[in-house]
């Protein structure tokens, strides 16, 4: 028999958990028509005009009349969004925070006291010329090295020429930080020699600290670039030699994202992602959000939760930021979400907005950083990127998550620089995508949320242990950056 959940008492709409024919009884309500899992039902009348509630919060308007027991989508519903908006500041009392875990993981020390997951050498070519380069002498140099590293990778991209101001900037920031990175013992910078993304100028933006754990490769300058790129990762590989020791919870860096998701995403995954992030904030340790338009019609959620007036003034900045950069370029904000979305059974970009938010836990917020940038201080961090799953993950990685808990309800195979785990909203995608799927979600609907949290804890700290997740397991392992500008 179907069923349906109502998250807030004030909802004007049901999720359903099954899909159920026209005709079924679901809480209480003769269904009008065949409604899908993850699709909504209303649960009272609505005229035309009248706001659509869920989570507590309007997630658009309709745009006919409603009868209870009709399914509630896109052809009835329409988002409320417009342009740039103006906020307050009305700062929310932080609940009482729990007692700290007493857990720990095996990860690796690093002498400016960060703590990695993975024991791997970087290859990092600065300009696409040069990517399959940076993948033979990755490739060549992970055979030989063997099980002496975690792993050698090359993360290569079509950009570093051609590029101008911004653009050239965000490609160069995001390169620097990646080579940054806790998770890399050492890094290979591959350079061609003419490009715009000049090695120098790179090199210039890492602080010296982290100079030691660098070598420079000029293509267009060596006899065999290949060779000589083996040999300064061999050079890289006395840094790799340190074992694993124990670190707190609170030492880790967890990066939340979410793709693919459906109707369930904000009542499973998402919210169940978000006690994990308090659990890691509550210890002492980082956590990072980001995609900034899938905030859009629940900013003002994190913007209470900001820690200080300054905060909110730069939350406030990255999402009018956001939403002119859209009007910008002809677009209305609202343009999401995706059709998997759609599909999956979310309606509008509020609706999206307020399920994805949750990732993000109850945890004040402490900071704001752009993009590119690295993490600054403890406890939950804002991040400006958009929502492209391999473009937000990649600058998560950058800034320094050091694994990132990646929820969906549709399944993606993607796999970033650092390990991603992939958290299904519901038992069918993990069951049918074993190979994709790290953690069911879904459990929450079957043992409750502090038996999943429990389960969860234990996955990402066997993960961060060296566990592989499935993405590591199947060589999904890339980068992606936010290309903007002119083109030469």
């Amino acid at each position: 028999m179907a069923d349906a959940l109502t998250i807030d008492a004030r909802d004007d709409v049901a999720t359903m958990l099954d899909d159920a024919p026209a005709g079924a009884t679901v809480a209480d309500l003769t269904l009008a028509e065949p409604v899908a899992r993850g699709h909504k039902l209303a649960r009272r009348a609505l005229a035309a005009g009248d706001p659509i509630l869920k989570f507590g919060y309007p997630i658009g308007r309709a745009t006919r009349a409603i009868q209870p027991g009709e399914h509630v989508h896109s052809h009835n519903c329409a988002t409320a969004l417009g342009g740039t908006g103006s906020y307050r500041y009305t700062p929310v009392t932080p609940e009482p925070a729990r007692a700290p875990l007493a857990a720990t993981f095996m990860g690796y020390r690093r002498g400016d006291g960060r703590v990695g997951t993975r024991n791997e050498i970087w290859v990092l070519p600065t300009v696409g010329c040069v990517a399959r380069t940076a993948e033979r002498i990755a490739t060549r140099a992970a055979a030989m090295l063997g099980d002496r590293v975690d792993g050698v990778h090359a993360f290569t991209h079509p950009h570093g020429c051609s590029q101008l101001g911004h653009d050239l900037g965000g490609t160069r920031a995001i390169l620097a930080s990646l080579a940054c990175h806790p998770n890399a013992a050492g890094v290979l910078i591959v350079g061609l020699g003419c490009e715009e993304n000049q090695v120098a100028a790179l090199l210039d933006t890492i602080p010296e600290w982290r100079r030691p754990a660098i070598r420079i490769l000029a293509a267009q300058a060596s006899a065999d670039e290949v060779e000589d790129g083996i040999a300064k990762i061999m050079e890289l590989a006395a840094l790799a030699d340190v074992p694993r020791t124990p670190a707190s919870l609170g030492e880790l860096v967890l990066g939340v994202k979410c793709g693919g998701s459906d109707g369930l995403s904000g009542l499973t995954a998402n919210p169940l992602v978000g006690r994990i992030s308090d659990r890691v904030a509550e210890a002492g340790g980082r956590v990072i959000v980001t995609e900034i338009p899938e905030i859009f019609g629940a900013e003002q959620l994190l913007m209470d939760r900001a820690a200080t007036p300054q905060v909110f003034e730069s939350i406030v900045g990255v999402v009018n930021g956001f939403k002119q950069y859209f009007i910008d370029h002809g677009e209305p904000v609202s343009e999401n979400p995706s059709p998997g979305n759609v599909a999956g059974g979310i309606t509008t970009l509020e609706e999206k907005s307020l399920g994805a938010v949750q990732k993000a836990g109850r945890a004040p917020v402490a900071d704001v950083i752009a993009y590119g940038e690295r993490l600054r201080t403890d406890g939950l961090t804002l991040l400006e990127a958009p929502g492209n799953d391999a473009v937000s993950s990649t600058a998560l990685a950058a800034a320094g998550a050091t694994a990132i808990l990646f929820t969906t309800g549709r399944g993606t195979p993607l796999g970033f620089p650092v390990p991603t785990v992939k958290i299904a909203s519901n038992h069918d995608l993990a069951q049918r995508k074993p190979n994709w799927i790290d953690f069911d979600a879904g459990a929450v609907l079957d043992d409750g949320f502090d038996a999943a949290e429990a389960a969860l804890i234990d996955r990402v700290l066997a993960i961060a242990s060296g566990q592989e997740t499935a993405a590591e397991r199947n060589g999904e392992r890339e980068i992606a950056i936010w290309k903007r500008g002119v083109t030469l």
